[in-house]
């Protein structure tokens, strides 16, 4: 059986934003397979980051696919200006598709009017609408030229979008809380990981952020991740490609054959 090929996927928050041309070109030198621009709103998680004018900046200058995850409350109101911006993949979160009332919010702490995230527990906290919510906008996404993906928080199980694995290219797994450094690698992450990959087959992509190290790089793809989101690793490194050539090549000696 054929394997998903593996991916690198540099993640320009690491990246000397003063100068992100240029960054963007290093990168692709040094070996990347994808850019991943990480966007989020202030509300679906607190922090703020990039919108469609800095991506539209970086598309001048990359010539590989721009990875953009949408970690945003309403991703219906941005796919057409990320897309027009120059986006090669949509990737939005399942999390998104439910109202906050109906979700489980993470490390809310006292006087903060937003969650530092949200999780689902399972597939019976997606209804029938948050479903069709998805559907349509997975098919608006392909509509406008891009790919599309779907991500799921650390504490959502896999099943919750198990029902979309024929209808996107990548699950993204996130193996930290998204908008905040220095967590460690969530211990769940590769039996999600492996459960997805059992269920997509090789045609899907399998993508894990946050956490990542040599170790956690090797369990990541021993379960089936092809594609790693790599930014301090990356962008930091004293030798880019350097860099990039070990990541490959451990998630090649780690994946299952």
């Amino acid at each position: 059986m054929r394997r998903a090929p593996c991916i690198i996927a540099p993640s320009l928050l690491a990246a000397d934003l003063s100068r992100v041309g240029e960054e963007v070109r290093r990168a692709e030198r040094a070996g990347g397979d994808w850019i991943h621009i990480d966007v989020m709103d202030g509300h679906f998680v607190p922090n703020l980051t990039m919108g469609p004018v800095v991506v539209e900046g970086v598309k001048r200058a990359a010539r590989r696919l721009l990875d953009v995850h949408l970690m945003i409350e309403n991703p219906e109101g941005l796919v057409e200006p990320f897309a027009r911006a120059g986006a090669g993949r949509l990737t939005f979160h399942v999390e998104a598709m439910v109202p906050p009332a109906r979700r489980r919010a993470y490390g809310r702490r006292p006087g903060e009017p937003i969650p530092r995230g949200w999780w689902l527990p399972g597939p019976q906290a997606l209804p029938a609408a948050a479903r069709a919510r998805a559907r349509a906008l997975i098919r608006r996404i392909r509509g406008l030229g891009c790919r599309a993906g779907i991500s799921l928080n650390p504490a959502t199980p896999a099943a919750c979008v198990l029902p979309f694995l024929g209808e996107v290219d990548l699950v993204l797994v996130m193996s930290v809380w998204p908008g905040f450094g220095g967590q460690p690698f969530d211990r769940a992450a590769p039996p999600k990981i492996r459960a997805l990959r059992e269920a997509g087959g090789a045609g899907l992509h399998v993508e894990v952020d946050g956490g990542l190290s040599p170790e956690t790089i090797a369990e990541a793809a021993a379960a089936g991740a092809n594609a790693i989101v790599a930014g301090t690793a990356t962008f930091q490194a004293r030798d880019m490609a350097a860099a990039i050539r070990a990541l490959r090549e451990g998630v090649r000696r780690a994946r299952p054959r």
